[in-house]
């Protein structure tokens, strides 16, 4: 998978947001132990990309959120339009945590509703439409990642002790309200607030009402129905915020308009950055190359080694975004990385982070001990793996149970799972150095397989053919006797 990149449109507005804030903010001196404001700290660590509307950055938004206000309530969707959340959701869930952090209560809302209908926003064509079955599967599924995040926040990174509030976190389905609201009170309350001249002027919408295939009413109506959850968390839950990718800004602009024509209240948008690969791509499920946060689509392993292939001129950005690590401590991560280049410091640290927060230390344990049993050919690594850490590192590989016989060959274990041809090709196979039995290599066929050497005391045997070619074998009817402590 190419590596991704940071979408670098919004950097110029992220610095224009930063200098439009109030000079009490980020121009007063600065002391190590001082507090900043939500939104100079997250513009700092370019996390938060662009603020609607403009003004209420210099007024109202920036002063809501300074240290020592009363609590405020933000929200971020995620459609169900998967099961899972991928790594393109992770900058909006660290928004959201950011603002639990300073306090504030979320609201994390799955679209159970809206993806019926599937965001067109970026689309080239129309999603394939989703039963009304599956997009509660999905949507349960988002709930339980997202609950998992939580939890994993508030027991890994949050202190025990101490007098900082950890906001409140709500999950909400927009099912529970769209799925009840008569289509025609539907249309005469929301449609008759919003113009058709401002939702047409979009540009995704133009791109789309001009491409061949064209643009469905459900598709157009979207925008409305996003609208009608700001409002609807406005009314229950005085939801003021809504956090988004920045393909969302149209949509939150829809959600603004609402509430402030039906309520006369100020509501304000926050969008973060969109994560892309190298060629450009959103990274996520439409395009093909989502990187899964739930563990039966993405191993720990496999999510822990996409941070760590990150490069150089990304990882200090990514360190920003993606970890809740204080900047001075990035800044000396950083600096010991150009003495020691070699040793991957930043890449190792993002990946750690990363995977600890999605799947817990013991995800953050599995993933480095296939690291260790795949890169580094650890053998006490291979040992201490589950038949699932197994399974997920050599995904590809087969996986075989046999009977353990005293007695047996490598020549025998190869035939046994069609590794290798029969006759004088499969034995030359052997003995010229192409098989190994737990990293060792084995060049006399007729070597007879020792217990704690070619079986490990998980019961395991790793084959290899050549270079890339793994078979997994588990062994049956062990005597745990049998094998050495």
């Amino acid at each position: 998978m190419a590596a991704p990149t940071i979408m670098r449109t919004g950097s110029r507005r992220a610095a224009r947001l930063w200098r439009s804030l109030p000079r009490r903010i980020h121009h007063q001196p600065r002391r190590a132990s001082a507090p900043t404001g939500l939104l100079a700290e997250q513009c700092q660590r370019g996390l938060f990309q662009e603020v609607f509307p403009t003004q209420g950055v210099d007024e109202e938004l920036s002063a809501l959120l300074e240290p020592g206000q009363p609590p405020q309530t933000v929200y971020c969707g995620f459609d169900a339009t998967a099961d899972s959340l991928h790594v393109g959701h992770l900058l909006t869930v660290m928004g959201l945590l950011h603002f639990q952090r300073a306090g504030h209560n979320v609201i994390a809302l799955v679209g159970g509703a809206t993806a019926l209908l599937g965001d067109p926003t970026g689309r080239t064509k129309e999603r394939e439409p989703l039963s009304e079955e599956r997009a509660q599967e999905h949507a349960l599924g988002l709930r339980e990642g997202l609950q998992k995040l939580f939890d994993n926040h508030r027991l890994l990174y949050w202190p025990a002790t101490g007098s900082a509030r950890l906001g409140e976190v709500m999950l909400q389905d927009n099912t529970w309200w769209l799925g009840r609201k008569p289509v025609v009170d539907f249309l005469c309350g929301v449609g008759g607030r919003l113009r058709m001249g401002t939702l047409l002027s979009r540009q995704s919408c133009q791109a789309r009402l001009q491409s061949a295939e064209g643009m469905s009413l459900a598709e157009f109506l979207y925008p409305a129905l996003q609208a009608y959850d700001f409002l609807h968390l406005h009314q229950h839950h005085n939801c003021r915020i809504q956090l988004g990718g920045a393909d969302q800004m149209g949509n939150i602009m829809s959600g603004y308009e609402l509430v402030t024509k039906v309520t006369g209240k100020n509501v304000f948008g926050i969008t973060v950055p969109l994560i892309t690969s190298t060629t450009g791509d959103k990274l996520g499920k439409s395009a093909g190359n989502a990187v899964w946060l739930n563990r039966d689509k993405t191993s720990p392993f496999e999510l822990y080694q996409f941070f760590v292939r990150q490069p150089d001129k990304t990882v200090k950005r990514y360190l920003k975004l993606f970890t809740f690590l204080p900047l001075p401590e990035i800044e000396h991560i950083m600096e010991m990385h150009a003495k020691e280049p070699e040793k991957w410091g930043p890449q190792k640290r993002l990946a750690a982070e990363v995977t600890k927060l999605v799947h817990g230390k013991e995800g953050l344990e599995s993933a480095k001990r296939s690291t260790k049993a795949l890169y580094y050919s650890n053998v006490e690594a291979l040992e201490a793996m589950s038949d699932q850490e197994l399974q997920e590192l050599f995904k590809e590989a087969p996986f075989a149970e046999l009977m353990f016989e005293p007695g047996i060959s490598v020549l025998d274990l190869c035939h046994k799972v069609n590794a290798i041809q029969d006759g004088p090709s499969g034995y030359r196979k052997i003995t010229d150095g192409g098989v190994s039995i737990n990293y060792i290599q084995e060049t006399n066929p007729e070597t007879v397989l020792v217990i704690g050497k070619h079986i490990l005391k998980n019961g395991v045997s790793v084959l290899r053919i050549g270079k890339r070619n793994f078979y997994i074998i588990k062994w049956l009817q062990l005597c745990q006797e049998e094998i050495p402590n």
